[in-house]
């Protein structure tokens, strides 16, 4: 059907409604959302399948926006099809509390289906999309019942396609020949420092022709709507590679200030945009302005996507009488439970069992549960096997014509890309039929940790194992052994950073990250062997803290992670001998712990008598749980880990010095009160 006088206004419309929230907010970037109007139009309307009444809606096509300064284009789309996104949210643009943030955040705004704002972290969201819906098909789909086939597109920028991200999530998409994953990037030659002729002049194109992709160039995406719907057409009928479509547009079209870097990150001038509205064919003293044709004509579509849902609905009752635990098994996957009973899997240890490595312990977990967990994706940064984390009968998630895999794959190679494998993560968990977890050392989780941060604050259950978790791991050294890295991951809001000290522990760890829906968890974990702990338990590490050796005379406590547990046990030992008596708690995820009521947390590190906190790492926030801190607030050693730790006096005897020091140095202190005593603490 040719392109119509509404489809023009359509157009229109997206970029006023652009211009109206920057300058009402007087902040935004109207320049991307001006010149991507007729791309994103085409797209939706002509192309996309989805349920604006239904956002959640398994097989819709999902939409990712990687250049995520440029919101508006995605908000204005998201109230004219229905979403529940209503004029006053567009004039709320940019306000505290508001569903239209100034870049889009998956659980604020419905339609919105990954974080997005640093660039490139979309356009690897994307790849993770992708593979999810190549995995839930291959798993699902049976003859006559194509459940999932839905397509994800991306839009991205000049600035996405800098960021080293965007490039390793490239180069796996071409790799792993994703033929469901459609890129749009958007040609316009200006970035924040102005024309992008002053840092980035390669071939971005001929980049994606090396890494696999198919390539098309659109030469005038500002008016050329048929060869914008062409080139999507063209891209959706190549089955066995990603599509980039290379769409040259005019930044900031319409304005005074078109194709200049004046218009990309700030409100267009009243004058300029009474200017642009005329053009437009909009009266230029009226804002916030839809005509009924073009609220008319995207009801439309979204009532067909409504239509395809309902007729989908009926497809996967039918699939239901003919699989029925297939069926049983995606039902339940897409309200994000468990199968029930699956934590009796979970491995127990008693004092008597081998020492083992903690990331040795994470492999056992793995092994125990990936058959009751059947959306459990694991994976490794090309750590495979320094992480443990692929399970002995494993299959790799692969192109089927590569030979070394299928797409039923449960484990995902995703080569030297730390960063990359962080970002596929969320964009894996934020499809919602899996749950993926991905190993690296502890050292390179903070390569990758523009993504973890996302994590967190778009509420991924995603899994981060995290091996060679400190100065244990010996001669490597201090380029590879983490010192800061656990005082920075802590730090981030809603992220569970587990260091566990047994395999109790690392099984509480898992049971706790598996069970969270909407907080990520890193499992810091040893490449040196542990014992077993006397006194732990899963149901005791599942509350964060617990208390590993009571004492009832103790005149100290010391708090402890991982592997310095074993350590400080040792070291009540060496204090008994100089007639001095100890306790020990052990802190597997202090953000667990927090949680936990005050009495609880009193009892584990209580009043009356001093803590010492014990971590070879950074001491960086241990005064919140000790009032002394042993730790490590340098760069480490290369040697055998033995003598690493002997170095650093991270001994018996070491540890045993400084808890004489501390308890002489707080004897005269009454009342001495627990760090965790607070006075914020009922504000909290």
């Amino acid at each position: 059907m040719p392109y119509t006088k509404t489809d023009e206004l359509a157009i229109n419309t997206i970029r006023t409604l652009a211009i109206d929230a920057t300058s009402k907010a007087n902040s935004g970037h109207p320049g991307a959302p001006m010149g991507m109007a007729p791309v994103a139009h085409v797209l939706f309307n002509k192309f996309m399948t989805f349920n604006p009444k239904n956002p959640e809606w398994v097989n819709r096509d999902r939409f990712v926006l990687s250049n995520g300064h440029g919101c508006m284009l995605q908000y204005a789309l998201l109230h004219l099809f229905g979403y529940d996104v209503t004029m006053d949210d567009l004039k709320n643009f940019r306000q505290v509390d508001s569903i239209t943030p100034g870049h889009p955040e998956s659980h604020d705004t419905p339609g919105i289906e990954v974080t997005t704002g640093p660039l490139g972290q979309g356009f690897a969201n994307a790849v993770g999309l992708a593979i999810a819906q190549q995995h839930t098909a291959a798993v699902f789909n049976k003859p006559g019942y194509d459940l999932i086939n839905n397509h994800t597109y991306v839009f991205f920028g000049d600035g996405c396609a800098m960021e080293g991200v965007a490039s390793e999530a490239a180069s796996t998409a071409g790799h792993l020949q994703l033929g469901n994953l459609i890129a749009i990037y958007d040609d316009n030659h200006i970035s924040i420092d102005g024309d992008t002729k002053c840092a980035f002049t390669e071939d971005v194109m001929k980049r994606f022709e090396a890494y696999g992709w198919h390539t098309q160039h659109v030469e005038d995406g500002d008016h050329d709507l048929e060869a914008i719907e062409e080139a999507i057409r063209k891209a959706k009928e190549v089955k066995d590679k990603p599509s980039v479509i290379k769409l040259t547009t005019t930044i900031g079209f319409g304005s005074k200030l078109a194709g200049t870097g004046g218009v990309h990150g700030n409100p267009l001038k009243a004058d300029d945009a009474k200017q642009a509205k005329e053009k437009f064919g909009f009266d230029p003293e009226k804002s916030f302005v839809v005509p009924q044709e073009v609220y008319d004509m995207y009801h439309k579509h979204a009532a067909e996507g409504a239509a395809a849902e309902q007729e989908w609905n009926q497809l996967f009752e039918k699939y239901g009488k003919e699989f029925p635990d297939l069926h049983k098994d995606l039902a339940r996957r897409l309200t994000r439970d468990l199968p029930e009973g699956w934590q009796n899997k979970l491995p127990t240890y008693k004092p008597t069992d081998p020492a083992v490595a903690s990331r040795k312990l994470s492999e056992t977990v793995l092994e125990a549960i990936h058959d009751v967990i059947p959306e459990l994706l694991s994976g490794s940064a090309d750590l495979t096997g320094s992480n443990n984390t692929r399970w002995k009968n494993a299959v790799d998630f692969q192109p089927p014509n590569l030979g070394i895999g299928d797409w039923t794959g449960r484990y995902l190679r995703y080569g030297v890309r730390e960063h990359a494998m962080a970002a596929i993560m969320n964009g894996l968990s934020a499809y919602g039929t899996i749950i993926p977890a991905g190993g690296t050392f502890l050292n390179f989780v903070s390569y990758a940790a523009g993504a973890v941060r996302l994590s967190s604050l778009s509420h991924q259950r995603v899994i981060y194992v995290a091996t060679h978790d400190s100065i244990g791991l010996g001669e490597d050294g201090p380029t590879h052994q983490p010192i800061e890295t656990l005082a920075h991951f802590r730090a981030l809001p809603n992220m569970m950073v587990w260091r566990p000290a047994d395999g109790n522990e690392t099984s509480a760890a898992y049971y706790m990250a598996l069970t969270s829906k909407s907080t990520p968890s890193i499992l810091a974990l040893t490449r040196q062997n542990l014992p077993q702990l006397e006194g732990s338990t899963i149901e005791k590490a599942i509350k964060g803290g617990y208390v590993v050796l009571e004492n009832k005379d103790a005149q100290i406590t010391l708090v402890s992670t991982g592997s310095e547990v074993s350590l400080c046990l040792e070291a009540v030992k060496t204090l008994k001998e100089q007639g001095i008596t100890a306790r020990v708690a052990s802190l597997p995820c202090v953000e667990v712990f927090d949680v936990q009521d005050k009495e609880y947390k009193l009892s584990v590190i209580p009043d009356g008598i001093p803590a010492l906190s014990v971590e070879v790492m950074s001491t960086l926030g241990w005064e919140k749980y000790s009032h002394e801190q042993f730790g490590l607030n340098r760069f480490g050693a290369s040697g055998p880990y033995k003598e690493v730790y002997k170095k650093f006096e991270f001994t018996p005897e070491g540890i045993a010095k400084r808890a004489v020091a501390t308890i002489d140095f707080y004897k005269d202190v009454k009342p001495l009160r627990s760090p965790l005593n607070r006075a914020f603490q009922q504000l909290i």
